[in-house]
């Protein structure tokens, strides 16, 4: 029973301790069983604060006892991306030069702190998050709950492995080249990127020393869990402007009334222009695109009209140039320091941004590979990949999903299905900017439908 508890959505951990079911002691103690049983086998899991969050589940039964209910995630136990900073939790960002205690909350730990969940530790990730893979010089490597010998993705590996595994119901992880999207593909998850400057980022990747923030496109901050109503749920508590990151809009949350497979416009490119991806994925988006069609659905094979060999290139060197502007040994062209070519840059990434809007006017929703293979084993970082037999440039994994980041469009990572070594695929659904409500109710409805198939458990459990 205890153990079942780990496998509950955070929505209904939630209700249940409402009405007194369940406690918020129980439910960490389960959590905390769960870590200790599976965490040195999968490092998933970094500085852990057992003690402080046995504490806040005691104050919140008591809460509860009095008839006060702290918020939507009352009681409930969670992990976080070892890049958030949480008062008086250990933050490394992988890397022994950052490695700190935070002095405050970020935005996105104080939100659901405020809505009552209690923060058990942080989850692992790669050094300065700039990797595939999740394994660092401060925690070691982290490996995938589906088979060990393989990765869980990076950056946000930790976080989906501890998903995958049971031992937290809920993250947020950040994507600026498909670190949310790639790690829930290959561990069988819910991975939701936001449209850029949807959700804050202060608190996130705080430099131990003054620093201006480079990264001001592109990246985004989203949850990742095992349920769609439990991303929804976080988004809406994430999400919205703080005070302090003026790059987000107070653009509202928008339920759209619920429009069934019947009534749905879908685009599908199971391999998109100037991308590898794997028989075995390409294979389930044609299949749910199939039985979406069957189900009534309009379904039409389309893909931009773009050039996308030169809209890869500018996000490579965008990129390139926000992560290492600030960097002397960066090794960045000295023309790509200037304020002329981030603005030459920004405006041609306007133009794309604009052919997508376009594109979306025909369209609720495109599906998509969100990587070119399943999870890979262990490897040295930027170590070719193999796929059906090629081998491929290591950076080749997220070219599909980074055209998103690219563009700042919402992308939904849902689980379809397996491969012949019974890894996990999961496609992506994308729509146009501040549409992320709607990418929820297209999964939703193909979940309901029986076509895509929720998340499962791998067979060790």
């Amino acid at each position: 029973m205890k153990d079942g508890l780990c496998w509950l959505p955070a929505t209904e951990l939630a209700r249940r301790m409402r009405k007194r079911q369940l406690t918020a002691v129980e439910v960490l103690e389960a959590h905390l069983e769960r870590i200790e049983k599976h965490n040195p086998t999968l490092n998933a899991v970094v500085s852990l604060d057992a003690a402080r969050a046995r504490k806040l589940a005691k104050a919140a039964d008591a809460a509860l006892k009095r008839g006060e209910i702290l918020g939507p995630l009352h009681g409930v136990p969670m992990t976080l991306k070892d890049a958030h900073d949480v008062a008086g939790l250990r933050t490394t960002i992988g890397a022994v030069q950052l490695d700190r205690i935070a002095d405050e909350d970020g935005t996105v730990a104080g939100r659901l702190r405020a809505a009552g969940a209690i923060i058990i530790g942080h989850s692992n990730v790669p050094p300065w998050l700039a990797d595939h893979q999740t394994v660092n010089p401060v925690f070691g490597r982290t490996a995938n709950p589906w088979d060990t010998k393989r990765t869980p993705g990076g950056s946000s590996g930790g976080a989906a492995a501890a998903l995958a595994a049971g031992m937290t119901p809920l993250e947020v992880g950040s994507d600026l080249v498909a670190s949310i999207r790639v790690p829930a593909h290959f561990c069988g998850v819910y991975g939701l990127k936001p449209t850029e400057h949807r959700v804050p980022l202060t608190g996130f990747f705080r430099l131990p020393y003054p620093a201006p923030r480079p990264v001001r496109i592109m990246s985004c901050l989203g949850p990742m869990a095992r349920d769609l109503r439990d991303l929804e749920l976080a988004l809406s508590l994430i999400a919205g402007p703080d005070g302090h990151d003026s790059d987000v809009p107070p653009v509202p949350l928008i339920s759209p009334p619920r429009r069934p497979l019947e009534g749905l416009r879908l685009a599908v490119a199971p391999t998109p222009p100037g991308a590898t991806v794997a028989k075995s994925i390409r294979r389930q988006v044609e299949r749910v695109a199939a039985q979406a069609s069957d189900a009534g659905a309009r379904v039409e094979e389309r893909y931009p009209d773009l050039d996308w060999h030169a809209l890869d290139g500018l996000f490579g060197d965008l990129v390139g140039t926000i992560v290492g502007v600030f960097d002397p040994q960066a090794g960045l062209p000295e023309g790509r320091r200037t304020l002329a070519w981030y603005l030459e840059a920004l405006d041609r990434r306007d133009r794309f941004i604009a052919a997508w809007e376009e594109f979306f006017e025909d369209f609720d929703g495109l599906i998509l590979p969100p990587a070119m293979t399943t999870a890979f084993t262990h490897r040295e970082p930027g170590a070719a990949l193999e796929v059906d037999g090629k081998e491929l440039d290591y950076r080749e994994l997220a070219r599909v999903p980074g055209r998103q980041n690219m563009s700042g469009l919402p992308g939904l990572t849902v689980p379809a299905g397996f491969d012949d070594d019974g890894l996990p695929i999961g496609i992506e659904i994308v729509g146009p900017r501040w549409s992320e409500m709607r990418l929820l109710r297209i999964a939703r409805e193909l979940e309901q439908a029986e076509i895509l198939p929720g998340f499962q458990r791998s067979p060790g459990d």
